[in-house]
Order: C-alpha cells, then sequence, then structure tokens
C-alpha cells in the first residue's frame, strides 16, 4: 500500500470513527496520538541503534535516573517503556484510557529544560479532550483502541524522499479542513496556495546560506513547512532554516509544533509561541529575565494567511507608526504591516488576503497609499474565487520587501486558472507554475499580466483593484454587419487569429481568396484537410516531433536507469525545464499546458520512486494482498481479493507479457458481454401470442428467459401440430437455450481463466528480470507521458479547424438567403390554403391571413 492508499484508508476510517464529534476538533485527537506515535517510535530507534534490544529496551523506565538524563539529552524528552506506543498496541485487551493518561502527564514531566519551549504542553488538547471521546471510561478506551488500530501501521521513519507520516499528517489536515467548514481557516491553508508562496519566497532568497522563516499566524505550521522545503531544494542544507511560528488558539499552536517536528526539524530550529500576534508583538524574551532575553525579531521571510477582516483594537505600535492604523472592524492591514516589520532590509514577505484590501478607503486607502509611495508593493496576485475552505470570497496573496530597486507593482490576474474539484476551485500545478514564473521574472502577459507604474497607481488614487489594470474578461461575440447580410467572412474576425497566421504564414493565403474588400471567402470545401495536408502545418508537426523525438530515451535514463539515486524533489523540475527548452522555438503550443501533462504523470512516477528508493529495485518484483472492505456479521472487515502488484499493476504485465492468455480471456469476456444483447433480440422478436404460449419459460414481467424452464417448454411444443408459426417459436426457443447455456459455461470458463491469468500474473512478477522491469516501467512512467504530449500539436490544429468552421457557419447564411427562404415558405403556405374550403366566415379568415402572407 503506497502512502496515498494508506493515508486515504485511514481518513475514510476516522471519518467514520469521529461519529458526532466535530471534524474541526476530532482531528486534535487523531493527529495527537499520530505524534506521540512519532515520538514513541523515534525513541526506540534511538535506543536501537545504540545496541539495545527488546529485552533491554523493557527496562528503560523513569526509575532509572541516568537512562532519562541520557535520552532527554539526546531527543529532548524521554518515555517510559510502560508508556511506548508499541506497549500500548501490546497490552490488547489489557489497555486501557488511564494509560493514555498517565504517559501524558509523564511525558509532560519528564521534558529536557533545554525542550520546554517546542514540548511543553504539546499534548494538552489531546489530555483534555479525551473525555469526549466516550460517556464513560470503558467507551473511551474502545474509541482510542480504535485510534491506535488504525495509525499502528504509519512508518515513521522518512527516507529519502519518502516521508509518509508527513505526507499522511498533511492529508488528514486537509481531509479535516475540508470537512470543517467556517473553522477549517482557523488552521489551514491549502497545499495548492503554500507551493505558489513557497516557490516565490525561496526564488528570492535561493542565494542565502542561512535562512529565518516567520509565519504570526501559523495554523497547522504547512506554510511555514512547504516554505522551508521549497528553499531547503534550492540552498541544499536543510538545516540551515529556522522556523519562527505564533499561533493565537492552544490547540492550534500545539498542531504547528507537532508538524514541525514531525517533518525532522530540528528543536533548536523551531522557535514557537501561543500568543495573540496583534496584541503581543513578537520580541522573544524569558518572562523571568526580560531585560538581557529580549530579542527582536527580523527574518529572512514571513509568510502568513491571517483571519480575514477580524476585529481589532487599534493602538499605536512600532509596527504600524509609518503607515497608520488599520479600522476597528478590519485589521487586515494590520496582519499586513506586522509581516512588513518583521523582515529584514533584503527580506520579503508574502500575505493572503480578501479583495478589499485593494481599494477600500478610510484609514485602509491611507496606509494603502504610504505603502506604494514608500515602495514596498512588489506584486498582487488575484487567486481564484472559493478556493479556501470554509470561504467562497476573492482572495489575494501580495508580495511585498523592505528594499527594492524597482517603483512599479506587477499585478497578476490568476483569477481564471484553476480546476473544479468538489465544491472547491484548485489551483493546478501549471497554474502555480505559470503564476510563480510571472512573479519571479516579472513578465507582462496580455489579459494576466501587467507592470503598472507608481504614478498610474497616484492617477487611481491608489486603488489597486486588480480589472483597473489587467482585463482578463473573454471579448464578446461580435456580428459583422454587412457580412450578415449580403455573405463573406470578415477580415478583422480572421486577425483574431493571428497567432495560427505567424506560426503558418503561409496557410491564410492557400484557404481564402484574394480580395481588395475588408471580406472574404474559403477556397475550400473541406477545411480540415486543407489545413492538415498545408506544407506550414506538416512542417509545425514534423519539428514538434523532432523536438521530443529523443525525449523518451532522455526520460528512461533519467527516471529508469537512475530510479535508485534520481532526486525526486527536484526531478521534475528538471524535466519541466526540458520540456520549456525543446519548446522554445515552436510556436502555438502552450509550455505549461505541457507541463500539466508531466505533473498528472508524475504524482504516479513519485510515489513508485519513492518505494524504490526505499525498499530497493527488488521492490519493483513485489506483490501484496489486496485488501478490501467485506462486510461479515454486519461489520465491515478487511479481508484479502487476491494480489496487487506493489510498483507494476497486472493490467500491465497482461498486456505486454503475459499477452496471449490476456488476448484469449478477453475474447471470451467480450462474447460474454455479446450474450444479452442476442437475448434481447429474440425476446423482442416473439409477438405477444408466442410470449403468452411460452408463459411458463419466461420471468413474471416477460423480459428474460427462465434457463431451466427452456427445453420443457421446447419438448411440449415439439408434440403439438407443427405449423409455422410453432417451428419459428421453436427455433427461437432453441436459440435462446443455446445462448443461455454458452452463457453460463463462459461464466464459469472466465472465472477459472480469470483466476488462473491472476496467479500467473503474479509468479511473472516476482519472476521477472531488471530487464523486464525497465521495460514495464517505461510504458508505465514515459509512454502515457508522450502519447499526451504528441498530441498536442494535433490538439492546436483541430482547435484552428474548429475555429475557422464556426467562422464559416457564422455568415454562411445571409439575410438574403433567410427572407428568400421566408417568401418560399409564404407561397408554399398560400398554395396549401387555396386547397382550403369552408363555410363563408372560414374562407373570409384564410384570405384575410393570405393577404397578411402576401404583404398586402
Amino acid at each position: 500500500m503506497n502512502k496515498q492508499q494508506l493515508a486515504t484508508k485511514i481518513w475514510e476510517a476516522a471519518n467514520k470513527m469521529r461519529s458526532k464529534i466535530e471534524a474541526n476538533e476530532y482531528k486534535d485527537y487523531i493527529l495527537g496520538f499520530i505524534f506521540y506515535k512519532y515520538l514513541s517510535d523515534a525513541e526506540e530507534k534511538f535506543l536501537y541503534s545504540n545496541g539495545y534490544d527488546k529485552e533491554l529496551i523493557a527496562t528503560v523506565v523513569e526509575s532509572d535516573a541516568d537512562t532519562v538524563e541520557w535520552v532527554q539529552d539526546n531527543l529532548g524528552y524521554f518515555i517510559d517503556y510502560n508508556n511506548l506506543f508499541s506497549t500500548w498496541i501490546n497490552k490488547d485487551s489489557d489497555f486501557d484510557v488511564s494509560n493514555v493518561r498517565d504517559a501524558l502527564s509523564a511525558f509532560s514531566r519528564l521534558i529536557s529544560e533545554s525542550h520546554k519551549k517546542v514540548f511543553q504542553g504539546i499534548f494538552e488538547t489531546l489530555q483534555t479532550g479525551l473525555s469526549k471521546l466516550g460517556d464513560s471510561s470503558g467507551s473511551q478506551t474502545k474509541a482510542i483502541k480504535e485510534l491506535l488500530d488504525l495509525i499502528k501501521d504509519i512508518p515513521m521513519d522518512g527516507k529519502q524522499d519518502y516521508d509518509v507520516l508527513g505526507f499522511i499528517y498533511e492529508y488528514l489536515i486537509s481531509m479535516f479542513a475540508a470537512n470543517a467548514g467556517k473553522k477549517a481557516g482557523e488552521f489551514y491553508t491549502p497545499h495548492e496556495v503554500s507551493l505558489l508562496m513557497s516557490e516565490i519566497i525561496s526564488d528570492h532568497l535561493k542565494d542565502n546560506q542561512y535562512i529565518e522563516i516567520y509565519d504570526p499566524t501559523s495554523g497547522s505550521g504547512s506554510l511555514l513547512i512547504n516554505i522551508g522545503k521549497s528553499v531547503a531544494k534550492r540552498i541544499g542544507n536543510s538545516n540551515n532554516i529556522k522556523y519562527y511560528a505564533q499561533e493565537l488558539k492552544s490547540n492550534t499552536y500545539n498542531l504547528t509544533r507537532m508538524n514541525l517536528v514531525m517533518r525532522g526539524i530540528k528543536p533548536d530550529n523551531i522557535v514557537a509561541r501561543n500568543g495573540d500576534t496583534l496584541e503581543d508583538d513578537w520580541p522573544y524574551f524569558d518572562e523571568a529575565n526580560k531585560e538581557t532575553t529580549y530579542t527582536p525579531l527580523y527574518v529572512d521571510a514571513v509568510v502568513s494567511n491571517p483571519p480575514y477582516s477580524q476585529k481589532w483594537t487599534p493602538k499605536s505600535d512600532v509596527r504600524y507608526e509609518r503607515f497608520g492604523l488599520a479600522p476597528k472592524g478590519k485589521a487586515d492591514y494590520a496582519f499586513l504591516l506586522h509581516d512588513l516589520y518583521h523582515i529584514k532590509p533584503s527580506g520579503i514577505m508574502a500575505i493572503v488576503l480578501p479583495h478589499g484590501v485593494l481599494f477600500r478607503g478610510g484609514e485602509e486607502g491611507e496606509i494603502r497609499k504610504n505603502l506604494i509611495e514608500y515602495n514596498h508593493i512588489d506584486a498582487i496576485i488575484g487567486l481564484p474565487a472559493n478556493i479556501f475552505f470554509g470561504t467562497g470570497i476573492p482572495t489575494i496573496i501580495m508580495i511585498l520587501k523592505q528594499k527594492r530597486s524597482n517603483t512599479d507593482v506587477l499585478i497578476v490576474d490568476a483569477s481564471k486558472g484553476f480546476a473544479k474539484e468538489g465544491k472547491n476551485n484548485k489551483l493546478r500545478a501549471s497554474d502555480i507554475k505559470r503564476i510563480a514564473d510571472t512573479v519571479i521574472n516579472r513578465l507582462e502577459i496580455p489579459k494576466y499580466s501587467k507592470l503598472v507604474s507608481r504614478e498610474e497607481i497616484r492617477q487611481n488614487d491608489y486603488n489597486l483593484n486588480i480589472p483597473r489594470y489587467v482585463d482578463s474578461s473573454e471579448a464578446a461575440e461580435s456580428w459583422d454587419i454587412y457580412a450578415s447580410m449580403f455573405g463573406g467572412i470578415p477580415k478583422a474576425e480572421l486577425a483574431a487569429l493571428d497567432d495560427y497566421w505567424k506560426a503558418f504564414p503561409n496557410l491564410q493565403e492557400a484557404l481564402f481568396e484574394a480580395s481588395d474588400t475588408p471580406y472574404t471567402q474559403l477556397t475550400t470545401d473541406n477545411i480540415k484537410e486543407a489545413i492538415r495536408s498545408h506544407a506550414d502545418v506538416v512542417a509545425f508537426e514534423n519539428s514538434f516531433a523532432d523536438a521530443f523525438a529523443g525525449f523518451p530515451a532522455y526520460l528512461h535514463h533519467e527516471l529508469i536507469e537512475q530510479a535508485e539515486q534520481v532526486a525526486i524533489a527536484k526531478e521534475e523540475n528538471i524535466i519541466s525545464d526540458k520540456i520549456f527548452t525543446q519548446l522554445s522555438g515552436i510556436p502555438l503550443v502552450d509550455k505549461y499546458a505541457a507541463f500539466q501533462l508531466l505533473d498528472d504523470e508524475w504524482s504516479k512516477i513519485a510515489v513508485d520512486l519513492e518505494i524504490i528508493q526505499t525498499e530497493g529495485f527488488c521492490a519493483t518484483k513485489k506483490v501484496d494482498p489486496n485488501m478490501v472492505l467485506k462486510k461479515k456479521d454486519n461489520k465491515e472487515q478487511e479481508v484479502q481479493d487476491g494480489w496487487i502488484g506493489r510498483v507494476l499493476p497486472f493490467s500491465l504485465v497482461q498486456d505486454n507479457i503475459l499477452v496471449q492468455e490476456s488476448t484469449a480471456l478477453k475474447k471470451q469476456e467480450a462474447r460474454l458481454a455479446e450474450i444479452p444483447a442476442e437475448i434481447e433480440a429474440i425476446l423482442e422478436e416473439m409477438s405477444e401470442d408466442d410470449k403468452n404460449s411460452c408463459e411458463a419459460a419466461l420471468n413474471d414481467d416477460a423480459t428474460a428467459f427462465v434457463a431451466k424452464e427452456i427445453p420443457k417448454k421446447i419438448k411440449e411444443l415439439k408434440l403439438e401440430d407443427q405449423s409455422v408459426e410453432i417451428r419459428e417459436l421453436i427455433a427461437k426457443l432453441t436459440q435462446a437455450n443455446h445462448l443461455l447455456k454458452e452463457e453460463k459455461e463462459l461464466k464459469a470458463s472466465i472465472k477459472t481463466a480469470s483466476t488462473a491469468l491472476h496467479l500467473l500474473t503474479k509468479e511473472t512478477i516476482e519472476s521477472l528480470t531488471n530487464e523486464q522491469v525497465k521495460d514495464l516501467l517505461h510504458k508505465k512512467w514515459i509512454d502515457s507521458l508522450m502519447v499526451n504530449l504528441n498530441k498536442m500539436p494535433e490538439t492546436l490544429v483541430d482547435d484552428l479547424v474548429s475555429k475557422l468552421t464556426a467562422l464559416q457557419k457564422k455568415y454562411a447564411l445571409t439575410y438574403a438567403d433567410i427572407d428568400a427562404e421566408i417568401d418560399e415558405t409564404e407561397q408554399q403556405l398560400c398554395a396549401m390554403l387555396d386547397e382550403l374550403t369552408g363555410s363563408t366566415f372560414d374562407m373570409k379568415g384564410i384570405n384575410e391571413f393570405k393577404a397578411l402572407l402576401q404583404g398586402e
């Protein structure tokens, strides 16, 4: 089971187990227990690495002061053998909720002094919430045991990039957020938004050797973690990153610390604080010695997703003195100015805010003016609506710096780029890359981004509303009056396809008549054939094919030959850069659409690579029990249903190695699928009399045959007078009988053959050579990507065909044609009216109607 499958399984079970407990609340329990398991497993791993075995670990108890101190010095905490997660599991029926209460109490007592700020009170939310898991000690014990059994199989040792724990933790947080309604915003920034901010921040910091980052509204800590991961890819040493986090709500503050610790961040690099960002500014000090421990906080980057338009009590503060105080009803700019205050002169910040901060007046308008005049606002990114859990309001990301060399503001309208996912919109990988590239390189793209001068902003009274500067709306369809009346295709509308005419410089001339007027006509009746066969289009498709001719071999070397060494976290960007390079000389093709094709495949490739790098190349030849949930005695139980390839799908092996067996089975399955239609056809051919006389051989509503009754009916009919009708009926029943027998025999044969093929596939995977595995991986990873990449030129050409076909149809029927059709129809109708007879009054009415039709 890969990490995605394991995460999904845990979420589905946890969501059922929480019963009536709110998702926002239940997350604290399951995530708390996962964190306790992480610490417990980490201690066991430490002990084993220092020569302990199972018997010796049983002697690691609180009364052994020397061992306690030794473990504390190395880990920052100590867990008694009796309180280890594995010990809880081994207790089985002897386990009780009191074991958890005792363990959590002991943990708090046995934290090393040097690690108090990281671990003190970290289980407080879990400890105080245990009573909510049941009405009695017994029901609480049962609920906790179910939770422990659910998470016991999560591997906690993140090897290389196979960070199962981190993935599952992030996945559970996101799923709880999706089910927590409005409360989701308190602890979660969507992963895609985090990635976007991370890419922009990490590029700015790429030349730094040591980096400090800060999130003053840290929530689950995921935003900080993603920034750290992106920065680490560029600077190479994750231990050179220090994390500062502040969070108001104590349970969410605990979530921040757990998440940071579980990602393998050294405790010395974690400085977390439970406090009100607006009321209690950072300067960090020990309460007992404020004077000598006062440390103003200035960092390289600040990232935040604060609560939107929160009420607050404005008060003068050094953070706001240059810019002004945010209004009492909306603290958005108070958070922004707090973030800006804490970045170094070379620093950068990214903050998520509601769209209103761009244009609201009053105190906010004054702050916005000062931010522009002091040259702090670097970029504004308009995000799609409904992208955050719990709110559908439009949001932006604002990028600010302390010192900038330029004075313009980059405004990006990225509101149109997303995929619909359930009730929410979601940024795709290509959307994230397009935005990040635009911001990092400060690109101006029509209908997408614009560099706006400070003077233009001044002229607009410091209003930064995105539509003032970037119009991303689709142009309304227009109709040419002359062409509508007289026909022809307006050259002005052909000009809208200018990108195609530049890419295919001789195509327009080949498709359209030369004309001195603003109108022209197509010279071909088959637009598709004329375009596809044109030399410019053929050359375009050939140049694309040439550009990617060596790409499969390149991918094979990078991903398959280097499968055990490739740096998974960096490789997608390396391959995407290669794709962008290959496309650099090819017009029309959207490089970000190509990147999306890569990313769609990469999510599957990366999982396989993680398994190979964690378990070795031999993992490709492993099969695992296919565990499914089945109901038994009104309870869902996990049972084995055959086998599943750990890396190689059974279908892939069957289609490429076991071709003969697979083809034979598919042929039988195809024949089985045909039979019901043939039986249905026989029933449709039978008259009602036939059906009445065969009542016993049909079901109650005469929609299906009763197999065992057909031979009896045939025998009975043969004894009757052999009329033509009876003989035909016997033939139909005989045919149906043969088909039903064939169907029964096929089902039995398919079941036997399917089982045999399944077992043969298992044996085949387990006995594959390395070269066979590599060939199959090539088909799984590379062939599907290349198929989609190679379709891109064809899709673009089809798009042009579609546009020209629509344009041709738009003006094919002129007003004159329509008028002539109306005249002809009127004349036909008048002729029909002439044939009518009736009373004097009827005829008078008909004549008046004719006069109207004839315009008299």
